[in-house]
């Protein structure tokens, strides 16, 4: 679908100036991932989550310390007349242990493993969300503008119909309810402009937010935008590549697995463990008064193995607990299946619906401006009043900012579609910029 350059008046030309200095969306997607607090909170839990996943190797990996003792003795000879003594030992020891069978630590590997996965999903799905918002901001801003731009370019029309009007009546060639009728609707326009102005005002605030930038002053729409470039195949393709790669269908999908494993680890109390375990260790003595004044090495290696028989039942209700918790995540994963289908295919009609919105505006606009027209010329012979006029105008511009504002939530229910279907990238911002500019 192609969009006509839309008539615009001197006023909306002045609004819509200076945009040789404007940003673009992709600039602007750019300075907001380094601003972003929800992204840059997203990023540092995406690092904290892949050391977590390296936490878990440590479940297989042998363990190693080392310790020593220092001890002294005071020996109290009451009997010997040779007197009192003191004597020291000092031993250290190094030990070492390598797991051999423990099955709730490989159940805990597995878990820590699946932490990248779940890290990745997470941080996927703030950066769809980023997009998703900053480019909402954009938007919103571009649609104030172009609204307040209409506003003013209707207070012009009004005005010189309200100068029309009266001239009229001061020739005596209308009646004073044509002047008026043409003052109350230029007092209308103006609370208008006035709201259309701080809605602008409170627009840009919002983008400034996001993207951490000062005053900044998005591209406007190229004349002749193509606005449905990516929107192919029907509702049910897209519920297809959700389900896929939907990053909030992965992480239900993950949490399932973990609590799969939850549950072997769970069982593992029932089972034996075995360990490789090694220690290497020496003694020294001080002192002539000393049991034994024999310094010793000693080296052991070894298996430890260790059978649970009896919990007090805690390892039979801790598989109980996890068995449930198990069941509560596959229909979490069912739950996230179904609302990720449900908003995937309410974008998708969303964006449909909105360009078949967009051509009927452009239809609506071309046929308000030929009674527009009709109506003048009617006014001007004497076979339409006023009000028709003014009407007339009313609905011109109406309709301008209708189609203005159904460009953009085209735009953005197509950022919201992919959202949804998961597939939403940075690139896609980039393709999006190429519709915006001179």
């Amino acid at each position: 679908m192609k969009l006509r350059l839309l008539p615009l008046s001197l006023s909306l030309a002045a609004a819509l100036a200076g945009t040789a200095q404007a940003q673009s969306l992709a600039q602007l997607y750019e300075a907001a991932k380094g601003h972003d607090a929800a992204f840059k909170a997203a990023q540092s839990q995406y690092q904290a989550n892949l050391a977590k996943a390296e936490q878990a190797k440590a479940l297989l990996r042998p363990t190693a310390g080392l310790g020593a003792t220092v001890s002294e003795s005071d020996f109290d000879n009451r009997i010997n007349a040779a007197g009192d003594a003191r004597y020291g030992t000092r031993t250290a020891t190094l030990s070492a242990s390598q797991p051999l069978y423990r099955p709730a630590n490989w159940a805990g590997y597995q878990q820590g493993m699946m932490q990248v996965g779940l890290a990745q999903a997470q941080l996927k799905a703030a950066e769809q969300e980023l997009i998703v918002r900053v480019s909402q901001a954009y938007f919103e801003v571009l649609t104030a503008q172009e609204s307040l731009a209409f506003v003013k370019a209707q207070k012009t029309a009004v005005s010189e119909q309200l100068a029309a009007a009266k001239r009229n009546f001061e020739v005596g060639t209308s009646t004073i309810t044509d002047t008026r009728e043409a003052q109350a609707r230029f007092d209308l326009v103006t609370a208008q402009e006035i709201a259309a102005e701080n809605d602008l005002r409170v627009k840009k605030l919002a983008l400034d937010q996001s993207v951490g930038l000062q005053n900044a002053q998005p591209v406007a729409l190229k004349s002749g935008a193509n606005l449905s470039p990516t929107v192919i195949g029907d509702a049910e393709t897209w519920v297809q590549q959700a389900t896929a790669q939907s990053p909030s269908i992965e992480q239900a999908r993950i949490g399932v697995e973990v609590a799969q494993l939850e549950t072997e680890k769970a069982k593992a109390g029932h089972m034996p463990t075995l360990d490789l375990t090694a220690s290497y260790g020496g003694t020294r003595f001080r002192g002539d008064a000393s049991p034994s004044r024999v310094n010793n090495n000693t080296g052991t290696i070894g298996l430890s193995f260790n059978l649970p028989l009896y919990a007090g039942h805690a390892t039979q209700n801790r598989i109980q607990e996890t068995v449930s918790l198990e069941e509560k995540a596959r229909n979490d994963l069912n739950a996230a299946q179904r609302s990720v289908a449900q908003a995937t295919r309410t974008a998708f009609f969303g964006v449909q619906s909105g360009l078949g919105q967009v051509k009927a505006l452009e239809a609506a606009e071309a046929s308000s401006q030929s009674a527009l027209d009709a109506n003048k010329l009617g006014y001007q012979v004497g076979v339409r009043i006023n009000i028709d006029v003014l009407n007339s105008q009313s609905q011109l511009f109406q309709t301008k900012r209708d189609l203005a504002k159904a460009r953009y939530d085209v735009l953005l229910g197509q950022l919201k579609l992919r959202q949804a279907a998961g597939v939403l990238k940075a690139e896609d911002v980039q393709t999006l910029n190429n519709l915006f500019g001179q």
